[in-house]
């Protein structure tokens, strides 16, 4: 679903911990109102403004950064002239304002420190405005509510501050903000320090900013850091790693891991990767599934997590409302006061149709890839129970499809991962009539028919097997008859309700090569038309070809490029051996990487590639984004050709590429079966070398060259 645009703002900076995070601009303020700025806490804005001032006049910034472990963000600030007291005014440039801050355990913890150059002593009249306005996140998005809750009066004394508000679904909210040190002044909106300041001396401020009341200290700062750091350090180190590829892919690289750890919470089942910042960190079902596809070859441990959590909310009732019926894998959930009081239906909200076939693929890959049988064991109730629910919904479809349409107004209109309103649509630019049966969602459910059919063999159930195994030979049969279009020689968008096929190029089919579904010829038509100037900007693939209708390179899917779509797509190519476009790629997608600061946007402008020029952005893309971070590690995995199944303690190296300008590349403890191995690859000539550098020799290693 796109987001609605805000007002522009300068360049923001994002942080995040478990169910809290926080967007500020370059000087660390925080402005609310209309912007998609603030803390954020289980989906309510906790504090809408946070403004530093000396004496009513915004500092003038130096530089600003958050450090290379994503986890502390600094500004520095230096002061304007500075009016009189008491004395002559300071000069510009002498006052030196520094803000570090982190998220920990839903608090932000903060020190301001304020030093003095000048030759003489100098007051300096520190001022912080701050105000919480309760917003629910889809409020900020730009939804209109009825009416909201109160605000009781807010209460400030000594060193803190309390904000209230009474939200109508009865919970009472507060944000509280402490100080190391007594303001000289202290009311419901600000707190002002008067610092007098010798030459060379520094005031040091903490404060903090949570639901509860803190003790902010110079010794408290330090310990929550360590162990913020600890704890994204600790998911930085799952799985193996890669390097070797030179200072900018190499940071690419590790720009990407660090952003997936940054994004996953640790929950009670496990890791989980949170969609995007700022508005969707939250747990997704489709994002959360394809982000530990991505990192499966290298980290299977998120996808482990993510099948335990999907599994623990599978839906057991039916529900037009929450689009839920038994057996569902959920789309999204969300904690803020809209959604416990049914305002929105995504509190848990089942509207994704591609979620539950995407479920059991996963499993399936994961048991591949792991030999992890006994928590497929534990998973299979599960498993069970979905691929239930994608038999029943093909059963009650004329052609045996899985379609969507929505229970209610208040759900998505589309449910596959192009949730635009506009984003399935026929060659005449008309929007289809429901159910509707999108092409890659036939994919998914056919991998994941076959799935099940090797999950249950492995439990000795062959007649249960076999009939999964029948069931995806005959949906693979009606996909070729009934999507493959002779005339594009390329797969239609979709079927609508009416039975009429949307006969548009879209790289929906690009997914479907991802699962390997198309018979090799009519792969090697797909390939070539993904790769052509009306889909290829030379920045990666669009969503939409350019000569379709309701094209628009500055859409949110109708003609704009998707990190994460071009990695299936990629993936897909390289699956029909077509390796060396998956490359090409990958290169185009390093490229605009380096223009976005070695992080990828959720996604950026379709416009086609100028000489000099760098990709053009969307002006409201999640950043970070989950699957955007993890792209790059489906682009390198198509490229490499590596295969691993633990099940049969081997890794697979097929006819493997290296990316343009890398010349080697190492793979190191990637985990088989529970021993480590290191991969070695190095260009030679025109052909690209790889093999075992390190690792015990009963995991075999295969190289196809």
């Amino acid at each position: 679903m796109a987001p609605t645009l805000p007002p522009s703002r300068q360049a923001s900076y994002s942080l995040k911990d478990g169910d809290s995070f926080l967007v500020c601009d370059a000087r660390g303020d925080i402005h609310g109102g209309d912007e998609a700025d603030g803390l954020f806490h289980d989906g309510t804005r906790a504090l809408s403004r946070l403004r530093l001032s000396l004496d009513g006049t915004a500092p003038t910034l130096l530089s600003a950064a958050i450090a290379q472990d994503r986890v502390v963000f600094s500004a520095h600030l230096t002061n304007r002239p500075l009016p009189p007291i008491g004395g002559s005014a300071a000069g510009q440039g002498v006052i030196h304002v520094s803000r570090s801050r982190f998220l920990w355990q839903g608090r932000l913890h903060e020190r301001i420190t304020c030093t003095n150059y000048d030759r003489v002593p100098v007051s300096v009249p520190l001022v912080l405005e701050f105000a919480a306005d309760f917003r629910d996140m889809f409020e900020v998005r730009g939804m209109e509510r009825a009416r909201r809750g109160s605000y009781p009066q807010a209460e400030a004394r000594g060193d803190r501050v309390v904000l209230h508000y009474d939200g109508l679904d009865g919970v009472s909210r507060r944000t509280v903000l402490a100080f190391s040190a007594a303001p000289t002044v202290l009311d419901h909106g600000m707190a002002r320090f008067e610092c007098r300041l010798a030459p060379r001396e520094s005031f040091e401020l903490y404060m903090e900013v949570g639901a509860d009341a803190g003790e902010p200290s110079a010794a408290r700062h330090r310990r929550a850091m360590v162990h913020a750091r600890r704890a994204l350090r600790a998911r930085r180190r799952s799985g193996a790693r890669l390097h070797g590829g030179g200072l900018l892919f190499d940071a690419w690289v590790e720009r990407s891991r660090t952003d997936i750890a940054l994004l996953a919470s640790d929950l009670p089942s496990g890791r989980y990767p949170y969609a995007g910042i700022p508005w969707f960190s939250t747990p997704f079902g489709r994002d959360a599934i394809v982000t530990a596809l991505q990192t499966l070859w290298l980290d299977p441990d998120l996808a482990r997590g993510v099948l335990a959590y999907l599994a623990e909310r599978q839906a057991a009732e039916d529900s037009s409302f929450r689009d839920s019926a038994p057996g569902k894998i959920m789309h999204e959930a969300r904690k803020g006061e809209m959604a416990a009081l049914g305002e929105v239906p995504f509190g848990l909200y089942y509207g994704g149709v591609d979620t539950t076939p995407l479920f059991v693929l996963l499993a399936g890959r994961y048991l591949r890839r792991t030999g992890d049988r006994a928590f497929i064991d534990r998973l299979w109730p599960a498993l069970e129970r979905a691929i239930g629910w994608i038999e029943r919904s093909c059963d009650a479809d004329p052609d045996g499809l899985l379609a969507y349409a929505r229970g209610e107004a208040s759900g998505l209109s589309n449910q596959g991962w192009k949730d635009s309103e506009d984003s399935v649509f026929h060659a005449d630019g008309s929007l289809p009539q429901g159910p509707v049966a999108l092409v890659e969602v036939q994919g998914y459910v056919y991998e994941a028919l076959l799935a099940m059919a090797m999950l249950a063999r492995g439990r000795g159930a062959h007649d249960a097997a076999r009939a999964w195994e029948a069931r995806a030979g005959r949906l693979r049969e009606t996909v070729e008859s009934r999507f493959w279009d002779p005339d594009l020689e390329f797969y239609a968008l979709a079927r609508d309700g009416t039975g009429r096929m949307c006969r548009v190029l879209a790289s929906n089919p690009g997914h479907l090569l991802y699962v390997g579904l198309p018979a090799p010829e009519r792969a090697a038509h797909v390939i070539a038309q993904l790769g052509s100037p009306r889909f290829d900007n030379g920045w990666g693939v669009r969503t939409l070809a350019t000569d379709q209708p309701r094209y628009n390179p500055m859409s949110y899917h109708n003609g704009s490029v998707w990190p994460h779509d071009v990695a299936l797509c990629a993936a897909g190519m390289a699956r029909y051996g077509a390796r060396r476009q998956a490359t090409r790629l990958l290169g185009e997608v390093f490229e605009a990487a380096t223009h976005f600061d070695m992080r990828l946007p959720e996604l950026f402008c379709g416009f086609p590639r100028s000489a000099g020029e760098p990709p053009i952005a969307y002006p409201v893309a999640c950043m970070p984004q989950a699957w955007s971070a993890g792209a790059v590690f489906m682009l390198l995995h198509a490229c490499l050709g590596v295969e691993v199944d633990a099940v049969e303690g081997r890794i697979l190296i097929d006819h493997p590429q290296l990316p343009p300008g890398v010349e080697r590349l190492r793979v190191d403890a990637l985990e088989v079966g529970g021993a480590r191995v290191d991969l070695a690859f190095e260009r030679v000539g025109d052909r690209v070398l790889a093999a075992r550098a390190a690792g015990p020799d009963d995991v075999q290693v295969v190289v196809r060259l």
